[in-house]
């Protein structure tokens, strides 16, 4: 701490992102990562952005990137904004939409960073508990509230909601701005992204970074009705008007025209996961139904804590929340097909179990 430190930098307690150790022979499951790798077509449009014209700024608007998502998402371009990485539409989404004078309403367990963001930007906010299963229920949302936010799959539970019911939460609160976070939603979740036509309080906000694996890139993107578009806007130029480089608009360009390799390497995970989970099952486990790319499970004879570390000394990293409802779980991303058999194998050594696994 410092004297020079503002009243609320004294106040915050950041996020804390999952760890990238150096550690060799790594087996690393715990930033839910895609073990895929972009399209060879994203790698070439960015090599293309390697020249003289870095020394020239970006288009701040991100236009032929704008066109290309609605083009994609069946949208009008002035629908889209885009930022640096999801986490960053997320924050200017807090600032321009989610702050009333009603609390906002997300789940208790859930993305860490929203009571992160409700600090930084002085929103006062609500946890609505989940369920017994660790689901969230869409009746416990009918009360006041001054905006929602709700990932979907929820993270880290991996469960989603329907699009139904995301239609009836948009119903019970019409004056309300509602924030889909959809992270994930492309290993087996419901797009809302058709609702924002007949919801003009709707925002739907995603990732290149998960299931086009461009985490290195930082791309997120919004899609909702044109006034909140121009909301999240103005708080963008008020805070940094040219947010993604050269680079990185022509590989997100480049990964939308590239959907054969998206829909091959989605189809991957999604295979991976189910792989995984059954290994999981078979050594014991219990697991969530997950809709995203990693699985959220609990061994019913040991503590999570115990078995993240006894992973990690055998080069195995997966992440462990210390939140009381949820210690006994690992989240564990879906990694390689070599990645998940190490995972398990060392699983069944730590568990003196010696059924095949795989």
């Amino acid at each position: 701490m410092s004297r020079f430190w503002s009243s609320l930098t004294y106040d915050l307690r950041p996020y804390v992102p999952g760890e990238q150790p150096r550690i060799a022979d790594l087996v690393k499951l715990n930033t839910n990562e895609n073990p895929l790798g972009p399209s060879p077509r994203v790698l070439e449009a960015i090599r293309g952005e390697a020249t003289d014209a870095l020394r020239l700024y970006p288009d701040p608007q991100a236009t032929a990137l704008r066109a290309a998502l609605a083009s994609y998402h069946q949208v009008q371009p002035e629908q889209v904004f885009v930022g640096n990485g999801s986490d960053e539409v997320l924050a200017h989404a807090f600032a321009a939409l989610l702050k009333h004078d009603t609390p906002l309403l997300f789940p208790d367990i859930t993305y860490s960073f929203y009571p992160v963001y409700c600090r930084l930007f002085g929103i006062a906010f609500e946890a609505v508990p989940l369920d017994a299963a660790l689901n969230i229920r869409v009746a416990d949302y009918l009360r006041p509230a001054g905006a929602l936010i709700i990932p979907n799959p929820n993270a880290p539970t991996g469960v989603a909601l329907s699009r139904a019911e995301i239609a009836t939460l948009l119903a019970q609160h019409p004056d309300a701005p509602v924030v889909i976070d959809e992270a994930y939603v492309d290993f087996g979740a419901e797009t809302a992204i058709p609702l924002v036509a007949s919801h003009p309080n709707l925002l739907v906000v995603q990732t290149m970074s998960k299931s086009r694996a461009l985490a290195g890139l930082r791309v997120g993107y919004a899609i909702g009705d044109a006034d909140l578009i121009e909301a999240l806007t103005r708080v963008k130029d008020s805070f940094n008007s040219y947010p993604l480089g050269r680079p990185a608009q022509a590989g997100a360009i480049a990964s939308l025209q590239d959907e054969a390799w998206f829909q091959q390497s989605r189809a991957r995970v999604i295979q991976g996961r189910e792989r995984l989970n059954g290994g999981l099952v078979a050594l014991g486990f219990d697991v969530l139904p997950s809709s995203a790319n990693f699985v959220f499970a609990r061994h019913p004879e040991h503590e999570g804590a115990a078995l993240a570390a006894a992973l990690r000394q055998r080069a195995v990293i997966v992440r462990h929340f210390s939140a009381a409802r949820i210690s006994g779980y690992l989240r564990i991303t879906v990694g390689s097909d070599e990645q998940i058999d190490r995972l398990l194998s060392e699983l069944s050594e730590i568990l003196g179990n010696d059924r095949r696994v795989g």
